[in-house]
C-alpha cells in the first residue's frame, strides 16, 4: 500500500491514469478534462477528447478502439460503466454496465478483461460475448497482469490479501494454469513479458522483485531493489522472443530501477574471490550480486506515480566468444505530474550510463492534425497488411 506522502502526492497530480498500448508504440492518459493519445516515438499528440474525467483509458494496439471508464464526476461518466469508443467516429460503440466500480481493463486481439474488486470478467473482444467470470480475493487496487501474446495468453490475479501469491489463468480456454507464491507480503505490481513466458512481481514491501517462468511456475530470478520499503508503481520487461534482457521498475522513491536479466542469465566465468563467492551456489550468488541492479536516482519527484517501459533493446556481444558485453535500450516514462520522458540507456556488467533524450509536457502539447492524418493512414495500411485481427471496425 502506498505511504501517505505518496498517496497525497499522487492524488494531487493532473493525470488520473496512464497506460501504454500492447506494443508500447502509443500511450494514453486520462485527466479531469478528458483523455489524450500520444505517439511514443515522437511524443506528439495524436488524438484528444475533452468530455470529463476518466479513470481508465486503454488502447488496443494502434487501432481506433479505446476502452474508457469515467471517474464519476458526472452521471454520464459512471465508474461502473465501460465504454468501447471509436476514435474515428468519435462515438461509443458498445457499453457494458457493472454493479461495482471498474478498477482495471486489459485487452489483446482476442480477449477483453474487466477487473472489479471481487470479480474478473473475460470477454471475446469481437462479439463481446462473456466467456467466463472468476471470483477473486478483495482486489481494491485492481491489480492484474495480462499477456498480449495469443500463444501464451495469460491473466494473473492476486490469490491472497495476506501474502504475495498470484493465480495465473489461460484465458483462451479459461482454465487455471498455476499458482505462484512469490512474496511474503501482498502483491503491489506484476507484469508479463511480451511473449507471455515470464512474469515479474513485487510486493507491498517493495524490497524484492522476482521473476518466474510461467510454463512451470518456477522462480528464475530474484533482485533486491533496496532494504527500505517503497511502493513499486510499475514493472516492465524489455521486448524479447525469449528471456528479456532488462526489467524496469518505478517506485515511490522517485528512482527507476533496472535489472539486467541478460547478464544474470549469462554471468561471466570469473566468480567472486571472496569467502561468500566460494560457498554460495551460482543461482543464489547471482541474486546477491549488485552488478545486475542499476538505478536512475531522482528520475521522478518522490511520491509521484510513474510508469516506465523498455521499448528497444540491442545487445553488444564479443565477436569471438559471443559473450554479452552491454545492452543498449530505449526507455520511456510517463509521470503523473504531466511529463513524458525518453531515455537512452547503456548497461554493461558493472555500470549504467544514460541520457535524457527528450521531455514533453503532456498537458500543454497541442494536436497536430496533419500529423494525425498521416499516422492514421499509415496505421490503416499496416493493419490491413500484417494483422491477423480483423481491422474493421477498429481502424483509426
Amino acid at each position: 500500500m502506498s505511504s501517505s506522502s505518496s498517496s497525497s502526492s499522487s492524488s494531487s497530480c493532473p493525470i488520473l491514469c496512464a497506460s501504454f498500448n500492447q506494443d508500447n508504440s502509443c500511450f494514453a492518459i486520462g485527466t479531469k478534462d478528458g483523455f489524450k493519445i500520444f505517439d511514443t516515438n515522437t511524443g506528439k499528440l495524436c488524438y484528444e477528447r475533452a468530455v470529463g474525467a476518466f479513470s481508465i483509458v486503454e488502447m488496443l494496439f494502434t487501432s481506433s478502439l479505446l476502452a474508457i471508464v469515467g471517474a464519476g464526476d458526472q452521471p454520464s461518466l459512471s465508474p461502473r460503466r465501460l465504454c468501447l469508443f471509436n476514435t474515428t467516429t468519435g462515438a461509443p460503440l458498445r457499453e457494458l454496465n457493472f454493479l461495482t466500480s471498474i478498477l482495471a481493463i486489459r485487452m489483446n486481439r482476442k480477449r477483453l478483461i474487466v477487473i472489479l474488486q471481487d470479480k474478473a470478467y473475460v470477454y471475446e473482444i469481437n462479439s463481446l460475448s462473456i466467456l467466463d467470470t472468476f471470483d477473486t480475493v478483495p482486489n481494491i487496487k485492481g491489480l492484474c497482469a495480462f499477456s498480449p501474446c495469443l500463444d501464451a495468453c495469460y491473466m494473473a490475479l492476486p490469490a491472497s490479501t495476506t501474502k504475495g501469491s498470484a493465480l495465473l489463468y489461460n484465458v483462451m480456454d479459461c482454465s487455471l494454469h498455476c499458482e505462484i507464491e512469490a512474496h511474503r507480503s501482498p502483491l503491489a505490481a506484476m507484469v508479463f513479458s511480451s511473449n507471455g513466458m515470464y512474469i515479474a512481481t513485487a510486493s507491498e514491501q517493495g524490497t524484492l522483485v522476482r521473476v518466474h517462468l510461467v510454463s512451470d511456475a518456477t522462480k528464475s530470478y530474484s533482485f533486491r531493489r533496496g532494504s527500505y520499503q517503497s511502493t513499486i508503481f510499475s514493472l516492465s520487461f524489455g521486448p524479447s522472443k525469449q528471456l528479456p534482457d532488462i526489467l524496469a521498475a518505478t517506485s515511490s522513491s522517485g528512482s527507476i530501477h533496472l535489472f539486467t536479466l541478460g547478464f544474470a542469465s549469462h554471468p561471466r566465468s570469473k566468480r567472486s574471490s571472496g569467502f561468500l563467492g566460494s560457498i554460495i551456489p551460482d543461482a543464489v550468488n547471482d541474486v546477491l550480486d549488485p552488478a545486475y541492479h542499476h538505478v536512475l536516482h531522482n528520475a521522478v519527484p518522490a511520491g509521484v506515480k510513474s510508469s516506465a517501459v523498455i521499448r528497444k533493446v540491442e545487445n553488444v556481444t564479443d565477436t569471438s566468444s559471443s559473450e554479452l558485453l552491454a545492452c543498449r535500450a530505449n526507455m520511456c516514462v510517463i509521470t503523473y505530474n504531466g511529463y513524458f520522458q525518453e531515455y537512452n540507456l547503456r548497461v554493461d556488467a558493472q555500470k549504467l550510463s544514460w541520457s535524457l533524450e527528450s521531455e514533453t509536457n503532456l498537458l500543454s502539447v497541442t494536436l497536430d492534425k496533419s500529423y494525425h492524418s498521416t499516422i492514421a493512414a499509415n496505421i490503416k495500411c499496416l493493419l490491413r497488411e500484417t494483422s491477423k485481427f480483423n481491422p474493421e471496425p477498429w481502424l483509426l
